[in-house]
């Protein structure tokens, strides 16, 4: 079953919105056997609209448009949708009263241009906004289904969980897909390629794999598309382990995760505990484990020590060390991550000490030079990473790096 997802408005193309909406529903569809044939952002206007809906109905079974349903004068969805149908807009009483409803809650007055919002194409089944005034709209058309749904993320969402999705299951004979993700970090995409690639090419048809690289990271997905939950479900489970065993420490979690989450879960199992000493990172470590609920539990925090003075004062880095070795050194790095496990009291600890750039580099000591030490349970990593000169993706870069160590200091 092949979909088509069409967001509307001018606000995606000129980059002042980022699209999340089709993300999430490409998502979700996937998880109930619908795949994603195409991905299209259009403006708002008539004849593109128009052109978008015809060329859609060419390629998928399923569309849904997202956008252009607001009150104002630039939302022309509604009208363009009752063009493309043949079809006039009727008054629909439901969603009328929704608006009302919407705007007593409030006390605020109900305006025409809100009342406009309760009209719809003649032709579509209304699906129930709760959480805005725009209704959504289901249609049945030629053998086409056509779902409109508000832009606002978290309406379109609510409507599809609530409403949409489940109708769609009701009504369509879906087939089977199963997807099993394994994440893994610290070998790149094609060293990976070659270390499974005679379990890849053992894959039968209906079983594919999908290399997903990110940074330091590779999540490789198995999807198998079947009619046998059962016996497909074990086949994709069957090959994901002979990858795993393969992968050795490089792999982290079966699961679609992010790699500070797996972490956490992993060290939140064995009632484990860990503290950070970034320099270079300025605290992006720190906000990868915190922005997860729950991460409390294993992650007691730390320090940004960018300064020499407070690699001394707070992690007790000696200034001899500082002073013959400099602050991006292996011996810095060492005190530092040491200096974390005595003062933060916790069982492990990551430290990371390096020249983000674009300045500041050497002719020994380039930007993209980065310590990371990794430590905990008598056991400690130590490793000198070179990046580029990017800030940005040195900052990123060596967060990962410091997961990666401490993965494998987990293992």
């Amino acid at each position: 079953m092949l979909a088509e997802i069409i967001t509307i408005g001018d606000e995606i193309l000129i980059g002042q919105i980022v699209d999340t909406n089709s993300a999430w529903m490409a998502t979700e569809l996937n998880k109930i056997g619908i795949r994603v044939k195409q991905i299209s952002s259009v403006s708002d206007d008539r004849e593109h609209i128009l052109k978008a809906l015809k060329e859609a109905s060419e390629r998928a079974s399923i569309i849904f448009i997202t956008g252009g349903l607001g009150p104002t004068k630039d939302d022309i969805t509604k009208k363009t949708l009752a063009e493309y149908f043949g079809v006039g807009l009727v008054e629909n009483e439901e969603a009328l009263e929704n608006v009302k409803n919407i705007f007593a809650k409030y006390n605020r007055p109900l305006l025409e241009v809100n009342r406009l919002q309760a009209y719809v194409p003649a032709n579509c089944e209304v699906v129930p906004n709760h959480n805005g005034t725009a209704p959504g709209m289901w249609f049945n058309h030629e053998g086409i289904i056509y779902v409109s749904m508000p832009g606002v993320p978290f309406e379109m969402m609510y409507m599809m969980e609530e409403t949409v999705l489940p109708k769609i299951k009701a009504t369509l004979k879906l087939p089977i897909i199963i997807h099993k993700t394994i994440l893994t970090v610290g070998e790149g995409e094609s060293f990976l390629a070659e270390r499974i690639a005679d379990i890849e090419n053992d894959l039968p048809p209906y079983i594919k794999l999908a290399y997903l690289p990110k940074l330091g990271q590779v999540r490789l997905r198995l999807s198998g598309f079947g009619e046998d939950e059962g016996v497909l479900k074990q086949q994709v489970n069957a090959f994901a382990q002979r990858i795993i065993e393969r992968v050795g420490s490089f792999y982290v979690i079966d699961q679609d995760i992010a790699l500070e989450k797996a972490i956490l879960n992993k060290m939140t199992s064995r009632e484990l505990t860990l503290s950070v000493a970034e320099s270079c990172t300025g605290g992006y470590l720190s906000h990868l484990f915190t922005q997860h609920p729950g991460s409390s539990s294993v992650f007691f925090g730390g320090a940004v020590t960018y300064s020499y003075e407070l690699k001394e004062s707070v992690l007790g880095v000696l200034p001899e060390t500082l002073y013959q070795y400099g602050a991006v050194s292996e011996q810095t790095a060492k005190e530092m991550v040491e200096g974390a496990l005595l003062n933060f009291k916790s069982d492990f600890a990551v430290a990371i000490t390096g020249i983000a750039g674009p300045d500041g580099g050497t002719d020994d000591k380039p930007v993209g030079t980065v310590w990371i030490a990794v430590a905990g349970k008598g056991k400690m990593l130590i490793k000198k990473h070179t990046f580029g000169t990017k800030r940005r993706q040195n900052i990123e870069r060596s967060a990962i790096a410091a997961l990666s160590m401490l993965n494998t200091l987990l293992t």
